[in-house]
């Protein structure tokens, strides 16, 4: 039996106690300067895993950055989504920045975890990251030093793995799996949009060439927008609402057996403002363009594989249509020995397939966009419903399209005292809204600027008149030609 006298005095118990904290301390500061980070990191998140599998009662979901060869996109919306749910517990984070991005990019770092809460339900987010040196790409024992050589090439090479652990207690799978992840994957295509920087596809150089053409990409730095488009307001606002529509119908695409996809034709003069809207199309939408220069494609295989490469919620652009390739048509005409032989290999039959076949339902959200300067020259073929759905005129330069100009050039409003002679000379003149903005861009002064644009008006309707004039003539001549023959034929004097 213990008694009073058995047990250590309470100076003794203190000394003791002080002893073993000053041994841990001891001990966990020997740890973090012998002990690398990096391994650190590691047998703490091992702990943490082996912890949690002598827990039965919980659950652990791993979402790893890549299925196979595909990369898994629940990891990419996850790590958007965690990267708003840091809080001021956090200790650590991941930063990143490219020259061409205007944010930074926050991120969790190596074996930091977060514990959401949803409906109620505590979920537990780890991030891990295992990064382990390939020893096959050693440089045969040269410097082992992780520096490039004078070549740029490294003599090392990494295997990084990623991936994302969700532990909840069981009880709460279907709430997880069925609402949450759902709730997590929306909130994240919804941060994505927001902070999309819209990207300019082109093709690479040596796509002619390539068995496999590739696109290379840039930031679209194009400030078009609807505001400040050239057009009248009704046009403007139909075609807003035309494409709110059609982001909006992916269901109804589905229920009606159609691919999720719409084809505009813009049609006009030269200047009158096609790539600017196909610059304000895309940045409403937050959508990238491939812009597909046809005379760089050498068959309809090469066509088929730019389509598959293609991201969803796109524009695919196909400018001068009429004029950028010459397409054999359907019915097969011979081909002359001087044509270039990608232009056999290239068919219009192909890029109809490419359009609306079997090939354009591999993607959704995608809009086709055909510009030209000559509606008529184009095959029949291209123009129908389901092909181009909507044709949209872009023609010259109309009043409340100049008032636009002179709000973003200019910055005056809806009044001016020589208002009212432009209107005139626009009206009774064709003139295109690059050649306004030429004009108004000449001086900052309104008026000036203004008078200047009258002058140039001016100019532009006398050479009109002068075309009249010279083709009135040349008809009455042609007239004229017929009715001498035939009074010579039958002897009139």
């Amino acid at each position: 039996m213990v008694t009073l006298n058995d047990l250590p005095s309470p100076s003794t118990a203190y000394a003791a106690y002080a002893s073993i904290s000053a041994s841990f301390m001891l001990l966990q500061t020997t740890f973090h300067q012998i002990v690398p980070r990096q391994l650190q990191d590691f047998l703490l998140s091992a702990f943490f895993r082996l912890f949690k599998r002598t827990n039965t009662s919980l659950l652990t979901l791993v979402v790893d950055q890549f299925d196979g060869m595909s990369r898994n996109d629940l990891f990419d919306s996850f790590e958007i989504y965690m990267s708003t749910k840091t809080n001021p517990k956090t200790n650590r984070l991941k930063i990143t920045k490219s020259s061409k991005e205007k944010h930074l990019n926050i991120r969790l770092a190596q074996s930091e975890n977060i514990i959401d809460f949803f409906q109620e339900v505590e979920i537990k987010w780890l991030f891990i990251c295992e990064e382990s040196e390939n020893t096959t790409g050693k440089n045969n024992g040269r410097n082992s030093s992780k520096v490039p050589d004078d070549f740029g090439n490294r003599p090392w090479q990494f295997k990084t793995k990623q991936w994302f652990e969700l532990s909840f207690e069981k009880i709460h799978k279907e709430i997880v799996i069925n609402s949450y992840v759902p709730f997590v994957l929306e909130e994240a295509k919804a941060i994505r949009n927001a902070k999309k920087v819209v990207k300019l596809h082109t093709l690479a150089n040596n796509a002619y060439f390539a068995e496999t053409p590739a696109w290379d990409s840039i930031n679209l730095e194009h400030p078009s927008t609807f505001e400040k488009l050239a057009m009248e307001p009704s046009e403007k606002k139909a075609l807003m609402d035309d494409l709110d529509l059609f982001v909006q119908r992916k269901e109804y695409y589905k229920s009606v057996g159609r691919a999720w996809k719409r084809g505009y034709l813009l049609y006009g003069p030269p200047g009158t403002g096609k790539s600017s809207l196909i610059a304000a199309i895309a940045n409403y939408l937050k959508f990238d363009i491939y812009d597909l220069q046809l005379m760089n494609v050498k068959h309809d295989s090469g066509l088929r594989k730019l389509l598959l490469a293609t991201a969803n919620r796109s524009i695919l652009v196909i400018e001068d249509i009429d004029c950028s390739v010459e397409l054999p048509d359907r019915h097969t005409k011979p081909v002359p020995p001087e044509r270039h032989q990608r232009d056999v290999q290239f068919t219009l039959s192909g890029l109809l397939n490419f359009i609306d076949g079997l090939w354009s339902s591999c993607g959704d959200e995608r809009i086709i966009i055909f510009t030209t300067n000559n509606k008529d020259k184009l095959d029949p073929a291209l123009l129908r419903p389901g092909r181009m759905d909507k044709h949209v005129h872009m023609s010259y330069l109309s009043f409340n399209g100049f008032k636009t100009l002179a709000s973003n050039y200019l910055a005056i409003g809806d009044q001016h005292w020589r208002y009212g002679e432009i209107e005139e000379l626009i009206g009774s003149t064709e003139v295109t809204p690059a050649e306004v903005a030429e004009e108004l861009m000449k001086t900052n002064d309104a008026d000036v600027s203004l008078g200047g644009l009258v002058h140039f008006l001016k100019g532009k309707k006398r050479e009109r008149s002068v075309e009249r004039k010279d083709g009135e003539d040349s008809t009455d001549e042609i007239q004229l030609i017929p009715d001498a023959k035939r009074i010579k034929a039958n002897g009139w004097q």
